[in-house]
């Protein structure tokens, strides 16, 4: 593929870059989109029977091993070249924000630093009744386990239908969307709300649009720049490019301390 020499400009003039990805790039690692988790044992469910609060209590025990089942798969992928190309792309900028709908926490096994993650990490664990995050507990045989401080349930940290977003991550989320030189949209169909409305965020403050997807989305008549294909071809490639772009410029790579 070749990148857009004005989209290559307008990054090596950027001083502020966000990225939103999505359930596209994890998918590339082997790590089964949401709805694809449906297999096996698990096909006569519906993701809508196991993740809600009320599927939870009415048979937590279901629900728990449902998750213990997807954390397997989380922990048996590796990041992937987008994964890693990101990581890379997060040197270059003074400001930089990426921002996921994942719950792999494969970008920050990348070596991303600065995550926003808008629905949580599969592989934390907090609280059902009181929300505060637990890092062990004793194994007494209880499925789900129970929490060392309160006796209740023990969950996944993760945000289930039915539950409002996590509202510091939000805010964090449309600060970085409005405030922004460059915004990226990958691997997500744009169509799932509230991260739906962040490249329109974007859009509004002036920042150039791009987004990198193997098939149209409601968004892509409205970027600046679509890039149809996978991200861990796209971005790789669009980092060979700016690292040649920089080259030739003598422009040093930012990596110094971050706000």
């Amino acid at each position: 593929m070749t990148i857009p020499a004005e989209l290559l400009q307008r990054l090596a003039a950027a001083k502020s870059v966000t990225v939103l990805t999505g359930a596209g790039v994890s998918a590339e690692s082997g790590v089964p989109t949401f709805r694809d988790a449906q297999t096996g044992l698990w096909a006569k469910f519906s993701p809508e029977e196991l993740a809600t609060p009320r599927a939870f209590r009415r048979n937590p025990r279901l629900v728990w091993e449902w998750y213990e089942w997807r954390r397997k798969l989380v922990a048996e992928a590796r990041p992937n070249p987008a994964h890693l190309a990101l990581a890379e792309m997060e040197k270059f900028f003074p400001r930089f924000h990426l921002i996921t709908q994942n719950v792999d926490g494969l970008h920050q096994r990348a070596g991303s630093r600065r995550v926003i993650e808008l629905h949580g990490n599969i592989m934390r664990t907090k609280c059902f009744d009181e929300g505060t995050l637990v890092s062990s507990w004793e194994d007494t045989g209880d499925v789900p386990p129970k929490c060392p401080a309160c006796g209740g349930w023990l969950r996944p940290d993760v945000v289930w239908f039915e539950e409002p977003m996590p509202e510091a991550e939000m805010e964090q989320a449309a600060t970085a969307s409005a405030t922004c030189d460059v915004f990226f949209s990958i691997g997500t169909s744009t169509v799932v709300y509230p991260a739906a409305a962040l490249p329109s965020e974007a859009l509004r403050s002036g920042a150039a649009l791009v987004e990198i997807n193997p098939q149209p989305t409601p968004f892509t008549a409205q970027a600046h720049f679509a890039l149809a294909g996978a991200a861990g071809v796209v971005l790789p490639e669009l980092m060979m490019a700016l690292n040649a772009l920089r080259r030739s410029r003598r422009v040093t790579t930012f990596d110094g301390p971050r706000p």
